[in-house]
């Protein structure tokens, strides 16, 4: 069982730090060249891409460290939270894919967070202390 949940960790990492290195890239475009999706939305006020940066640059952090955490239920509640807060960012600020024409890429991701944030809830509840302190030793 620990073996699934590393598993499953590595997967969110790799997730996080593919849409976060792919957002960081747009973001770079966006605000500083005014190119790419996200120019329509900040080339007037590139000050404003700084939650843009941000976001992505915590997501490629969370991403790293994911890929190296053990499989323990706290890393999985971490996980699950992370998933939570982006998942819903992306809901309630749905307009920037409408506006961005990157509606696809909106359904994609979001459904990824949902599906993240529910395994990992699982994998946390699953998980028993004593798994915990194995992984540890």
């Amino acid at each position: 069982m620990i073996a699934k949940r590393q598993l499953l960790l590595r997967a969110n990492s790799l997730f996080l730090g593919k849409a976060a290195i792919g957002g960081l890239a747009a973001d770079v475009l966006g605000i500083f060249f005014a190119r790419g999706p996200q120019a329509s939305l900040i080339s007037a006020a590139p000050h404003a891409g700084i939650g843009f940066i941000e976001a992505h640059g915590l997501a490629l952090i969370l991403g790293m460290l994911l890929w190296r955490a053990a499989p323990s239920r706290s890393w999985h509640l971490a996980a699950s939270g992370v998933h939570v807060l982006l998942g819903s960012a992306n809901l309630v600020f749905w307009q920037i894919f409408v506006a961005t024409g990157l509606l696809t890429l909106g359904y994609v991701t979001t459904s990824l967070h949902v599906a993240f944030a529910v395994l990992q809830l699982c994998a946390a509840v699953t998980s028993t202390r004593a798994s915990s302190l194995e992984v540890s030793r």
